[in-house]
């Protein structure tokens, strides 16, 4: 439903109408049908006061247009009551005739004119050579949980729409913003947000954000906020690991996993980033995030429109252990394809740590044969079975089955697969090409390149231009053949290099940095079209490990390989640091040989599969040289795994323990939504001198229930009840016999029906 300012709003006033929809214009139908006059809508308007409010879980969050047109945030925190006056925005006082009210009043997107001087959400500039734009409101309209509000700038004939959706359950709001150029010129887009989010103003603020590197992603870094900026992004045309697209501000000293208020959120956007954090003269926190502004200009034409991607946002007061659930919660119900019929992640084998690039079918099958003993639920071949690909220096492009490996094609190996009861899968890398295959032969100019300039290469690859159509067109094409003549349930999507020199040589000069947005569009676009037209099909994003996580591809794939790194101590610290952004059920950690090949460290059985259970399991070992002893340990932790996985995969996780900064234990709660089932992990990594394993206090269960344990490995304290309250187990705790170095115990409670 549709507001604008002028005659409109004098009518709607005359009504009376507070915190109520408005009558629409005919800019957009009315929906069909309306929900229940019983029910309160979560988003409405206070036309007395030009208010937008949002109440939604556990958190309500309003801003307002002020005197002076602009749009402004008035709250974001914990839910008020429905009749709780918020009041109109005001214009900033400013504070000096440096810091007009411009620059300190709290705009939801603001553009790059008038007396501004803080980041802006926008900035753009014309064919006439003017850079000013100031955005005033201009109109609204409510559709039942998702609401757009129009700006328009002050004199041309741009308008930007931002779009609000809201999580009934969580509470997380999505913002974007669509750029609409109406003029008769062309308007050069040189910096794009999402959205902004205003925190309200104080000294004792916390950020937190993920960094890393290849085999070390998912490190948690925290700094005070103070003034001045903090700015995380990328500039490598995807993602990226050295930083996620995350934030979470805390605020005061006394915040932990249960306790404080925390604001938190995450860009779905999978190309170049920009997340920027700002505390100004008046001490006010904004976060402002999109589309990275280096390198980058889009022009629109008249007529043309950009839309921003999602820049999603939560609040709690809860702790930050709160935040994450909400998170995992919002990713599992709202952002995965499948949402709620998401299915539980099955248990993987994976060839590569068996045969790398010598991959055949006689090979394979011994493989699955021993996979399906195990109780493997999905056998997936890695690289090497198509083209000339002996080696990671020949064959990307070329995507044919190897005839000399398999003589026959894929058919018989997954007719073999499928037959011991397993889905088959297999690994691709679609969007790179070596210069030593025939595509490149045939098609040089199909990779990102400047023209007579150098071609860096990464892993002996390029990265092919998807911002091409016919590029785009040839991917989708090879990959919906290799999909419709096989029985392929899976793909593991790989990505192993960044961009370099990111040129489009074939348009115009004033088109070609539109490379950024045009690539990742198209990628969309191509898995879109592949889930639709192969509704079985799951995918798995991966890039050389965790470097492309973020709620972007997230909403396209279903699980996300997060590190090459299967050592399980190290895994701990980073599926540890992966939980605060993103949820186990789409965390794929995998069983790999020991001494690990990433650092020669040896491990037991035990310890890799209690660490590898902590999410999505797969088996990435040499299983072909297992002993029957091995065999048998692996049969019984697969089986264990099955019964507890959809808590695991599906349910609240508690951080215990943290193993950040090389910590020497670790522990992790998950507990069934449903509250039937809790499991608990607990590791160390290094034992020292005499000290006891600390005592693990549960969380998240029902303190009257009764909940009997059992458990998968280790041992409990001599005097440990089998059977105890919830209440028992919260406050007084298990102790776990864990002594020396690399031990683990893995535990299930059960609920006690009466």
């Amino acid at each position: 439903m549709r507001h604008s300012r002028g005659k409109r709003c004098a009518a709607v006033l005359a009504l009376g109408l507070l915190f109520g929809t408005v009558a629409p214009l005919p800019l957009a139908a009315a929906p069909a049908a309306s929900k229940a006059a019983s029910v309160a809508p979560r988003i409405r308007y206070d036309a007395a006061h030009q208010l937008f409010r949002i109440d939604a879980g556990q958190v309500t969050y309003a801003f307002g247009v002020d005197a002076d047109g602009m749009l402004q945030t008035v709250y974001w925190g914990a839910r008020l009551a429905t009749d709780d006056p918020l009041g109109a925005a005001r214009v900033s006082p400013g504070h000096s005739s440096f810091d007009s009210p411009g620059s300190t009043s709290p705009q939801e997107y603001a553009g790059w004119g008038g007396r501004i001087t803080i980041e802006p959400d926008l900035k753009a500039h014309f064919a006439d050579g003017n850079r000013d734009l100031v955005l005033h409101y201009a109109s609204h309209r409510i559709d039942g949980d998702a609401l757009d509000v129009e700006l328009r700038d002050i004199r041309l004939d741009v308008s930007v729409w931002l779009r609000y959706t809201v999580d009934p359950v969580t509470g997380i709001i999505g913002r974007s913003a669509r750029i609409e150029n109406h003029t008769a010129q062309a308007m050069t887009v040189d910096q794009a947000s999402a959205a902004s989010w205003n925190l309200p103003a104080g000294d004792d603020y916390s950020l937190r954000y993920l960094t890393g590197s290849w085999a070390r992603e998912w490190r948690l870094q925290t700094r005070a906020i103070v003034p001045g900026a903090t700015e995380l992004g990328s500039r490598r045309g995807t993602t990226g690991d050295q930083n996620n697209p995350w934030f979470a501000i805390e605020r005061g000293g006394q915040w932990n996993e249960e306790h404080g208020e925390v604001w938190f959120g995450a860009l779905a956007w999978s190309g170049s980033w920009h997340i920027r954090v700002d505390q100004d003269v008046l001490h006010q926190v904004r976060v402002t995030g999109g589309y990275n502004p280096f390198d980058f200009a889009y022009r629109l034409a008249p007529g043309q429109t950009l839309q921003t991607p999602v820049f999603y946002a939560g609040y709690t007061s809860d702790g930050i252990g709160e935040a994450s659930r909400l998170m995992h919660r919002f990713e599992m119900n709202t952002v995965l394809p499948q949402r709620a019929d998401t299915k539980l992640r099955p248990v993987l084998y994976n060839s590569w740590e068996a045969t790398e690039f010598k991959v055949d079918e006689a090979g394979q099958e011994k493989l699955a044969e021993a996979a399906a003993k195990l109780g493997v639920e999905r056998f997936v071949v890695d690289d090497g079975w198509f083209g000339a690909r002996n080696s990671d220096h020949a064959g990307l492009g070329d995507w044919t089955v190897n005839r000399e490996k398999f003589p026959h094609g894929l058919k018989p190996l997954i007719d073999k697969v499928q037959g011991l009861g397993m889905s088959f899968g297999l690994w691709v890398e679609p969007e790179m090409i070596n210069p030593d295959s025939d595509l490149y032969r045939a098609h040089p100019d199909w990779a990102l390149h400047f023209n007579d300039r150098p071609r860096s290469e990464g892993r002996n690859q390029l990265v092919l231009n998807l911002a091409r159509k016919d590029v785009a067109d040839y991917v989708y094409g090879v990959l919906d053949r290799l999909l419709s003549e096989n029985k392929i349930q899976f793909l593991k999507w790989d990505y192993n290099r960044n961009w370099t020199e990111p040129g489009w040589p074939d348009v115009a000069p004033e088109e070609q940095q539109k490379v950024y947005v045009a690539f990742i569009d198209n990628l969309y676009d191509i898995i879109r079209r592949l889930r639709a037209k192969h509704p079985g099909v799951e995918i798995e994003s991966c890039s050389g490990g965790g470097a492309r996580v973020d709620l972007g591809i997230m909403g396209l794939t279903d699980e996300v390989w997060p590190s090459d790194n299967t050592d399980p101590s190290d895994r701990l610290s980073i599926q540890d640091g992966f939980t605060y952004a993103y949820a186990p059920g789409v965390m794929m950690a995998w069983v790999t040989g020991s001494p690990n090949w990433v650092n020669n460290r040896k491990s037991s059985l035990d310890f890799r599969f209690l660490s590898s259970m902590q999410g999505g399991l797969g088996i990435g070992a040499n299983i072909l040289e297992w002993t029957p002893e091995e065999n048998a340990t692996a049969q019984r932790y697969v089986a264990e795994y099955k019964r507890i996985r959809s808590t695991v995969q599906r349910g609240r996780l508690y951080r215990l323990l943290s193993p950040r900064d090389e910590a020497r234990q670790s522990a992790t709660e998950s507990v069934s939504s449903d509250g039937t089932q809790a499991v608990l992990f607990a590791f160390q990594r290094q034992g020292y001198e005499a000290e006891r394993y600390p005592t693990l206090r549960l969380r998240g269960l029902d303190p009257k229930a009764r909940y009997r344990y059992r458990l998968i490995h280790g041992e409990a304290a001599e005097g440990t009840p089998v059977e105890a309250s919830g209440a028992y187990w919260m406050n007084q705790g298990i102790d776990l016999k864990i002594q020396g170095d690399l031990q683990a115990a893995g535990v299930v409670f059960e609920r006690v029906r009466a």
